[in-house]
């Protein structure tokens, strides 16, 4: 008698999962978020080991630089070009830039921090001041229609800079 009842139960199980089929697709979702996690994971690992690793190395010739704060005082607006991180030296231009306008940059040991600004047609008043590595270094005013006013430092170079 006790087969029979063992009998009876396996299907009476086949039956109550057939009747609940939101639990075995919950089942199923369950096993496929699983599955989805686990290749994800795989692909970092995969990612991790055949990544090189080239950009964690930094680059031999990358070039020393210092703190450099360019701003620009006064009313309205002005066109500012000043120097910024570029070995190559091309300078940075911002058009019609609303004052007061302040900016702090890394520029490379060697060249010349360098901040101009002009006024447009309509003229007024505008002042330029350098400051490196903090130390105020120069100001320059720009006045009337067009006005133009330079403020240029010196940074040591590459050499002064490790000896001192």
């Amino acid at each position: 008698m006790s087969v029979e009842t063992r009998e009876r139960e396996a299907p009476e199980t086949e039956t109550e999962n057939s009747k609940n089929p939101k639990k075995s697709s919950g089942d199923r979702a369950g096993l496929l978020a699983a599955g989805a996690v686990l290749a994800a994971c795989g692909g970092f690992v995969l990612y991790g080991v055949l990544d090189p690793g080239e950009d964690d190395e930094k680059p031999a010739d990358r070039t020393p630089t210092a703190a450099v704060t360019y701003e620009v005082t006064g009313e309205g607006t002005a066109d500012i070009t000043y120097q910024a991180r570029s070995a190559s030296g091309e300078a940075v231009i911002v058009k019609a830039a609303t004052l007061p306008w302040r900016k702090t940059v890394d520029v490379p040991l060697g060249q010349d921090p360098t901040v101009s600004i002009v006024l447009g047609e309509k003229g007024g008043q505008a002042r330029c001041t350098l400051a490196l590595r903090g130390k105020h270094v120069q100001s320059a005013t720009a006045t009337g229609t067009f006005g133009r006013a330079t403020c240029t430092g010196a940074l040591p170079g590459q050499a002064d800079a490790t000896q001192g």
